[in-house]
């Protein structure tokens, strides 16, 4: 049987689909883990990106039974519902990658205002720094104060903005890059259902085959 049969097309689907469950899981677990960091779970487009990749999970596990079955209607719905994934994702990447250093500074400073003065504390020991940028007076009531294991070893400390800057820009670069080289893919997969959906199950009626 050629590569264009259903047979082929049907594996073709059923890969495609796998594919898509793992990418859905990396953005999942790459976004829970730059939301863990508390200064970039302000950004809400990290629950956005988390969306996508239960939207996109799910859907795989659709596309996945209705490969497997030839099932017309999961098709179909699959084909649309993969659609308005890839145009919410495309978005979303794009968005992930036009935040700049800049921007990403302005938003760890908004929150670390915000933030009470044990929460501070926790995320000082909890990344083995002390204050923020030391750019004012709080930054530096924040130093004077802080309990990090790093004031005990040495006279100065890397300042915690440093820190949350490089995990937030990391997550935001993977994010954004993975979500976007997938989501053209994506159009793929609504074309191949599309395909496969119209082809005939040779299952259903052997003697036309013979």
């Amino acid at each position: 049987m050629v590569c264009g049969g259903f047979a082929c097309s049907k594996n073709a689907l059923c890969a495609l689909n796998v594919v898509y469950m793992l990418v859905g899981l990396l953005l999942i677990g790459v976004a829970a883990w730059a939301k863990g960091l508390g200064l970039v779970s302000s950004i809400h487009i990290i629950g956005g990106v988390i969306a996508v990749g239960v939207f996109l999970l799910l859907i795989a596990v659709a596309g996945l039974v209705g490969a497997v079955n030839h099932h017309q209607v999961l098709l179909f719905f699959y084909m649309i519902i993969l659609g308005l994934v890839f145009i919410f994702q495309f978005g979303i990447s794009c968005s992930c990658l036009a935040i700049n250093l800049s921007k990403q500074t302005d938003i760890i400073n908004a929150s670390w205002r915000v933030m009470s003065n044990k929460t501070r504390n926790e995320l000082e020991r909890s990344f083995d720094c002390c204050g923020l940028f030391n750019l004012t007076t709080l930054d530096q009531q924040d130093y004077a104060f802080c309990t990090a294991i790093c004031k005990s070893r040495s006279p100065s400390c890397q300042m915690c903005g440093e820190k949350f800057l490089r995990h937030s820009d990391e997550a935001l670069k993977i994010l954004g890059g993975v979500g976007l080289f997938f989501s053209f893919t994506e159009i793929l997969g609504v074309w191949l259902a599309m395909r496969f959906r119209n082809q005939k199950d040779p299952r259903a009626n052997p003697s036309a085959f013979l």
